[in-house]
C-alpha cells in the first residue's frame, strides 16, 4: 500500500506546474498564453525573466528528486523498484497534469532530476550530454532528447541494470513529447538557441 501511495505522491509531486506558478506569482502572464505555450524553463526564458527560468528548471528537476527520495525513505525494502516507479509517477504528472488537463511539459528537467536521486553518476552524464549539445548545437529541445537517451545508457554503463528499463521508457516519452521538434529537425527548421522562435524543451 505505501508503494502506491508514493506513486501517487509522486504524480502529485510532479504534477505542480511551477513555470506555470511562478510567471503569474512575478507578473510575467499566463506562460501557456507564450511563447510554445510549453510549461517548462525554456518557455519561462521568453519573458525575459532568466531567474523565473533557473528557478523553474530547478524546482521541475526537484520534483523528480524528492519523489525518489521519499520512496527510498519509506520503502527501503524495495528502494530500487520503489524509487524507479515514484520517480517516473512525477514525471509523468510534469507532461500529463491533471490541473492543466494533462497538457504538461516535455520532462527533460524532472527526468534529470529523478536521475541524480537515482544515482549521481547516471545525472552527471545525463547533464553533460545535455549541456554539451546544447553549446555545441545551440539546439535546445535536441540537447534535451539526448541527454534523455544517455540516461538509460549511462545506468547500464555504470551497472544499475534496475533502472536502466524506466529510464529508457521516460525517455521514449522526452521523444514523443518531442515528437514535433524531431519533424522541425528533420525539415531542418528547429530554431536555435537565442532565436525568437526558440522552443521549449524542459
Amino acid at each position: 500500500m505505501t508503494i502506491f501511495l508514493l506513486i501517487a505522491l509522486g504524480y502529485l509531486l510532479g504534477s505542480i506546474p511551477f513555470g506555470v506558478i511562478l510567471t503569474r506569482l512575478f507578473g510575467a502572464g499566463d506562460l501557456r498564453q507564450i511563447g510554445s505555450g510549453n510549461i517548462g524553463a525554456t518557455n519561462v526564458l521568453r519573458t525575459g525573466r532568466k531567474g523565473l527560468a533557473a528557478a523553474t528548471l530547478i524546482l521541475d528537476g526537484a520534483k523528480g528528486a524528492v519523489a525518489v527520495l521519499l520512496a527510498r525513505q519509506f520503502v527501503p525494502e524495495l528502494a530500487e523498484p520503489g524509487a524507479m516507479l515514484a520517480g517516473a509517477a512525477a514525471m509523468i504528472g510534469h507532461c500529463y497534469p491533471v490541473w492543466l488537463k494533462f497538457r504538461g511539459g516535455k520532462g527533460v528537467a524532472t527526468l534529470l532530476g529523478l536521475s541524480f536521486a537515482l544515482a549521481w553518476p547516471i545525472g552527471l552524464v545525463f547533464a553533460a550530454v545535455w549541456l554539451g549539445t546544447v553549446l555545441l548545437l545551440r539546439i535546445s529541445s535536441l540537447g534535451g532528447m539526448v541527454g534523455a537517451v544517455s540516461a538509460p545508457v549511462a545506468a547500464l554503463a555504470f551497472g544499475y541494470p534496475a533502472y536502466a528499463l524506466g529510464l529508457a521508457g521516460l525517455a521514449v516519452i522526452v521523444l514523443w513529447r518531442h515528437r514535433e521538434n524531431i519533424a522541425r529537425l528533420r525539415a531542418g527548421t528547429e530554431p536555435r538557441v537565442g532565436s525568437k522562435k526558440q522552443d521549449s524543451a524542459a
